[in-house]
């Protein structure tokens, strides 16, 4: 078993909470918050921020400013902003609103492919295949993201393998990083591990990404556990914003605030400023009408108030 001496000096996090953290709040969030969110994570330290979705606004109506926020956003350099993209049309129009970076997004769960995407995996797969193309053709980077590694909510567990297929399929197919996501929150560490080891005899380690949410609480041993295997980039959401509309119950993806307050802890450097990061957390979750979902979050607010009265 890896020790803690093997983890990675530094862990890049991709900020997914504009996009996925978003995506399914009902209440219609502005634009204008939607672009200050961008801001000040920004200013927070983080260098990649998936800022929208160029999808139908008939399916995720959240998304329909895609271009606007797009056109609003103040790019800082060294910032990379990644739009998910999951078909040419899609593409085309995030290529007209500047993009540098897109992703597409599988699934390990055939259920979950029909039920998210209304197609087979293959199905899926084969239509990636012209998106990368010419994604790439466009200098165009391109993500992959693969859903459902740790579980389903339809089928239950998912075999390694499956996940390893996928990941491999669009490695192939030339997405340059592959995320993978406990899209349910399922997963036990020992569990990830075995996921992450399958996966990685097709795609070298340093190309993964782990993107667990917390439903079970188990998302830091996790992503704890991964990190020892040689991961080192993870997805997370400010305020632990999102979830998935398939999985009832399902909680949000870890939030940034406490991978980052657990990475300091290990001395793994990640260029982000917690306090700001904390405050941008505790702006949004009021913005949108909830509490923040990032325990750190809550303790450092806590902290302030108390240092304060």
């Amino acid at each position: 078993m890896p020790r803690l001496s093997s983890l990675p000096a530094r862990v890049k996090i991709v900020e997914v909470g504009p996009r996925d953290g978003l995506q399914n709040e009902k209440a219609m969030v502005a634009t204008d918050t939607k672009v200050e969110l961008i801001h000040r994570l920004c200013d927070a330290g983080l260098s990649v921020i998936e800022a929208t979705a160029f999808v139908s606004p008939k399916w995720v109506p959240q998304m329909a400013d895609a271009s606007d926020v797009m056109a609003c956003i103040s790019r800082k350099p060294g910032v990379t902003y990644p739009v998910l993209a999951p078909n040419l049309k899609g593409l085309e129009s995030a290529i007209e609103a500047g993009a540098t970076e897109v992703a597409v997004f599988g699934a390990a769960s055939e259920s979950f492919s029909q039920k998210n995407i209304n197609c087979s995996i293959a199905e899926s797969l084969d239509r990636f295949r012209p998106v990368v193309a010419a994604a790439r053709d466009a200098n165009i980077a391109v993500r992959g993201y693969v859903s459902c590694v740790l579980g389903c909510p339809y089928e239950g567990e998912i075999a390694p393998q499956k996940v390893a297929d996928v990941a491999k399929a669009l490695f192939d197919m030339g997405a340059y990083e592959i995320s993978l996501g406990d899209t349910i929150g399922t997963g036990t560490p020992g569990k990830a591990q075995a996921m992450i080891d399958a996966t990685a005899k097709h795609v070298d380690i340093e190309k993964l990404a782990a993107h667990f949410h917390d439903t079970y609480g188990q998302a830091l041993a996790n992503l704890l556990a991964v990190l020892q295997m040689g991961v080192a980039t993870i997805d997370s959401s400010v305020a632990g914003l999102g979830g998935c509309p398939y999985a009832k119950g399902a909680s949000g993806n870890v939030a940034t605030e406490d991978v980052v307050y657990m990475l300091n802890g290990l001395g793994i450097e990640t260029g982000i400023d917690l306090e700001k990061l904390a405050e941008t957390g505790s702006w949004i979750a009021g913005k949108i009408g909830r509490q923040s979902g990032s325990k750190a979050n809550l303790a450092l607010a806590a902290k302030r108030d108390t240092v304060g009265a």
